[in-house]
């Protein structure tokens, strides 16, 4: 899937399929949230990103190849889907990519017939997810790996 984005030409989205894919979202999520955010790396990668099966990844790659974002879905129960790791790198952001990426998950979603979606946000972000259609859930903020997060959700 190609979508246009203001100052870049154009970025790819992906639906990972391959051991290599899933390696360059890692890179991207290592960048973002270790590298950055000073996330500890036994925090970051864990069992959903044991295979592109292990959750529902997607990569977003620059018009050159380049990768630039990422993100992943997964059941968290019958009836509600979880998005997770949802990073872009820090010269893409302000252009639409992360909307392009959550985008692109939502509609995996929607297609496997999920009718609901919650994210554990950064406060930071909370207003970003909120022009999302996000609600804040989570009484009050709570610390996940050393940043403070709120829980959010979306009927589809």
């Amino acid at each position: 899937m190609r979508s246009s984005i203001r100052s870049l030409t154009q970025v790819e989205i992906i639906k990972v399929h391959t051991q290599d894919q899933l390696q360059e979202c890692f890179s991207v999520r290592v960048e973002v949230f270790v590298e950055e955010q000073q996330v500890p790396p036994e925090l970051e990668l864990d069992e959903f990103d044991a295979s592109p099966e292990a959750s529902k990844h997607f990569l977003v790659r620059d018009e050159a190849g380049v990768p630039i974002g990422a993100a992943r879905w997964r059941m968290y129960n019958n009836e509600t889907a979880k998005l997770q790791r949802i990073a872009v790198l820090k010269p893409y952001r302000g252009k639409g990519i992360g909307r392009l990426i959550i985008d692109a998950m939502e509609k995996d979603i929607q297609a496997e017939g999920v009718p609901a979606v919650i994210l554990d946000g950064q406060t930071h972000a909370e207003d970003f997810y909120k022009k999302l259609g996000y609600v804040t859930i989570s009484p009050e903020p709570f610390e996940e790996a050393g940043i403070m997060h709120v829980r959010m959700r979306k009927e589809l």
